[in-house]
């Protein structure tokens, strides 16, 4: 798996919004996503930069590669 970048909160739900993903709501200092046909939902933290080892576990619950989400940014 390709190195995944430190990034913005923001920018990492634009990335997933380009594959369907939709803001559901926001709770707290998380942001939660979610997609018609997905089971899973994604809750993204709300802070300065979201951590590597959590973007690498959104993106395997999200059932995509890291090269698809890197492709999105």
């Amino acid at each position: 798996m390709p190195a995944v970048p430190l990034l913005r909160p923001q920018e990492a739900v634009r990335a997933f919004e380009k594959h369907g993903w939709q803001v559901a709501r926001q709770r707290g200092s998380h942001i939660v996503l979610t997609k018609v046909e997905h089971v899973a939902t994604l809750s993204i933290p709300d802070h300065r930069e979201v951590a590597g080892g959590t973007l690498r576990v959104l993106i395997s619950k999200a059932g995509l590669t890291a090269e698809e989400f890197l492709a999105a940014l």
